[in-house]
């Protein structure tokens, strides 16, 4: 899988965040984008995802040397932000299932629910959830989804040392083949990185 980002421009009212960005990224990589607050570190995280659009450029995905679509692109990313929204009216299996529905899992979903140390709560609503409970179920959607990429912004936000350790291992064991990309300036969330870029100084 290659993603390009070639000749970007994106703008928010007066303030040009980017301007004639390039950028590529092959799997397997990992790489931390870094920059100060307010860089566009999670509106790049964004566009790369085609969440968002640049104002001007491309962001182009190819896999065996053929262009995606943006169905095909889809189904080869999977996303997690501290803004994603959970839906809490479900429990957790519910939620895992409906989730999966849409992309292909890497393990059954109670094997998920284990790995991410919330065997009791699978019967509970997600709106029950501690903010770190609901952190791991964001990061398991994303890390579990058998995707080629794994997009994630601040990845620790609300999680305590047990499950930042938890989030290190399960880069390690899972994202070896993908390409990841980290958002943060927090050493703990980028330090499975191999590799940095910087937004803007």
């Amino acid at each position: 899988m290659k993603i390009s980002l070639q000749h970007i421009k994106k703008r928010f009212g007066d303030e040009l965040l980017f301007d004639d960005l390039n950028v590529e990224f092959e799997s397997p990589s990992s790489t931390a984008l870094l920059g100060i607050n307010g860089s566009g570190k999670s509106t790049l995280l964004q566009m790369i995802a085609t969440y968002v659009m640049p104002d001007k450029g491309n962001v182009t995905y190819r896999k065996n040397n053929q262009t995606l679509n943006d169905e095909e692109v889809f189904r080869e990313v999977s996303f997690c932000s501290p803004y994603l929204e959970l839906i809490e009216e479900l429990s957790l299996t519910e939620f895992l299932h409906y989730h999966f529905s849409f992309k292909k899992k890497l393990l059954p979903i109670q094997e998920i629910i284990q790995r991410i140390g919330l065997h009791e709560a699978g019967d509970k609503r997600i709106e029950k959830f501690s903010s770190g409970m609901k952190q791991r179920v964001k990061l398991a959607q994303a890390i579990f989804a058998d995707t080629s990429v794994l997009l994630l912004d601040e990845p620790c936000t609300n999680l305590d040392q047990q499950g930042i350790d938890l989030y290190t291992q399960l880069i390690r064991d899972y994202s070896r083949d993908r390409i990841v990309i980290v958002a943060s300036n927090d050493e703990k969330e980028y330090k499975v990185c191999d590799s940095r870029f910087y937004v803007k100084s």
